[in-house]
């Protein structure tokens, strides 16, 4: 067993040590990371840390600038990415971070860091124990921000 970490050049924070980081607090799990430019190559990297390196899961770390253009591209990465997983059969997990998302740059790194370590555990959790999101499937979970916890009757 074995978890891909793709990260990027972009990003303004280091992803990728983070994810490594959080995976090591929690796991014994091996990994294989790999590093491209921007979030448009972070399929291809999925791809190649799937078939590959062997890997049975991959988390893509992106970082998503603020101008339109960005948005696009960001439109353009999560369609590869469901393509990716259709054609291998593996779980992708997109973890993205907008850099509109928040107010002010402090936020943005607390939103990210929370992102990317709450995104290893659900990767983890998908490989090895999926029961548990089962358990919190409708309880307004969310990665980066408090959860929302879900609608009462």
């Amino acid at each position: 067993m074995k978890i891909g970490i793709a990260d990027t050049t972009f990003s303004r924070i280091n992803m990728g040590k983070i994810a490594i980081d959080e995976l090591r607090k929690i796991s014994s799990i091996p990994y294989e990371r790999y590093t491209v430019p921007g979030i448009k190559d972070l399929p291809i990297a999925a791809k190649k840390l799937l078939e590959e390196k062997g890997c049975d899961i991959v988390i893509t770390l992106g970082w998503v600038g603020g101008t339109q253009k960005d948005m696009l591209s960001y439109i353009v990465l999560s369609m590869g990415l469901v393509i990716v997983q259709l054609m291998t059969n593996k779980h992708v997990i997109d973890v993205t971070i907008h850099e509109d998302e928040a107010e002010d740059e402090k936020t943005l790194m607390m939103v990210a860091e929370n992102r990317v370590r709450e995104h290893v555990r659900n990767a983890v959790d998908l490989l090895v124990n999926p029961k548990r999101l089962q358990k919190l499937a409708g309880t307004g979970q969310r990665q980066g921000y408090p959860d929302v916890g879900p609608i009462l009757k």
